[in-house]
């Protein structure tokens, strides 16, 4: 059914973004981790961090590029020792996510940033997945995990991975590939993913946020993705738009994460409008929270102040294709998306009323 919400006044938008229902596609729950817990876990678990204060390695996140960024990320995921420590990290992304409406999530993990200090396999999943247990029981937040392969590692690294994790198999919906993009094509791992299909696994990929188009297109062709992570470099190859439009290919876009590493010098200057009216299936997300500056609402909330051509229409389609974007039922996905109609028909119906009064 079509919706045309264009006449809600744009003062009416930031509130009817906070209160919406929503699903995060693109979080890596290790990018969630806030200096204040980073710094209470090297505590806990007896660790020295090479900074002095919270405000000392807040005041690192000035970030160049995707690797400037990686060689920080790792660094403070470095305090994640126990089952707990994981309970804990995805636990505090839960509370804000309950705070920003979010009702589905599906969290990336890097097991690979993990295992190879020594930490079990066991310990990330199991402490991620009791996590995500408690979300749906104290927040009704509905939350599945993402096993994501590192694709500066090797092929065979990310098959030993992957042989650790299948005895946690029912605990993770799927597989991506994230880390460093450039030099690292998708067709490196091509027999990983067809081992994945082969268990039943979702599979996703990081493409064209730093790599190029043909990166977008060997995901889809090679690896045989069902969501593209960003993609926002698409537009550099009309042909390609147009296929993705075609498809409904999802593109999990994270604004803030995309200006905090260069890839755009602006919000303002976003194309995320011009894969809008492209008929992209275009989601927002936030990639890593506690480093690019904001979680989801904050997201959506700067991406509408930077971006005038984004009104209410526009809003209400991101957050009707993080919905169909989603690994869940169609039935969940129509009760979501019915609820998130219900509040903007409201707001449509107030607007209505307020110009014929």
């Amino acid at each position: 059914m079509a919706h045309a919400f264009s006449h809600i006044p744009r003062s009416a938008l930031p509130e009817l973004l906070r209160r919406a229902p929503k699903a995060e596609l693109h979080i890596h729950i290790e990018g969630s981790l806030e200096p204040e817990r980073i710094f209470a876990l090297a505590h806990r678990n007896g660790l020295t961090l090479p900074y002095a204060s919270v405000d000392a390695l807040r005041a690192a996140y000035a970030f160049t590029d995707l690797q400037s960024f990686l060689d920080i990320y790792y660094a403070g995921a470095s305090v994640l020792l126990t089952e707990q420590d994981f309970f804990d990290m995805a636990w505090d992304y839960f509370l804000r996510a309950a705070a920003d409406h979010v009702v589905h999530a599906e969290l990336f993990f890097d097991p690979q940033t993990h295992t190879e200090r020594g930490v079990p396999i066991a310990h990330v999943i199991q402490g991620l997945h009791r996590a995500c247990v408690q979300a749906q029981a104290q927040l009704g937040i509905d939350a599945s995990l993402i096993l994501c392969f590192l694709r500066h590692l090797s092929e065979d690294a990310a098959f030993e991975v992957l042989e650790q994790a299948l005895p946690w198999r029912h605990l993770f919906i799927g597989v991506g590939l994230d880390s460093s993009e450039r030099g690292h094509p998708p067709e490196k791992f091509a027999r990983v993913f067809a081992r994945c299909a082969e268990q039943g696994l979702r599979c996703v990929a990081h493409a064209g946020e730093e790599g190029p188009p043909a990166y977008i297109t060997s995901a889809l062709d090679v690896l045989k993705v069902q969501r593209i992570d960003h993609g926002v470099r698409c537009t550099d190859d009309p042909a390609l738009v147009q296929r993705l439009a075609q498809e409904r290919m999802p593109l999990t876009v994270c604004p803030l994460s995309n200006v905090k590493l260069c890839v755009f010098k602006t919000l303002a200057e976003h194309n995320l409008p011009q894969l809008l009216e492209a008929g992209l299936c275009v989601t927002v997300n936030s990639d890593d929270p506690a480093y690019f500056g904001g979680y989801l609402n904050d997201n959506l909330l700067q991406l509408v102040d930077a971006l005038p051509q984004l009104g209410p229409q526009q809003a209400w389609q991101l957050l009707a294709n993080s919905f169909e974007a989603s690994f869940v039922a169609p039935e969940q996905k129509a009760a979501w998306r019915a609820e998130l109609d219900a509040l903007f028909d409201a707001a449509a119906r107030d607007a209505a009323a307020g110009l014929q009064a």
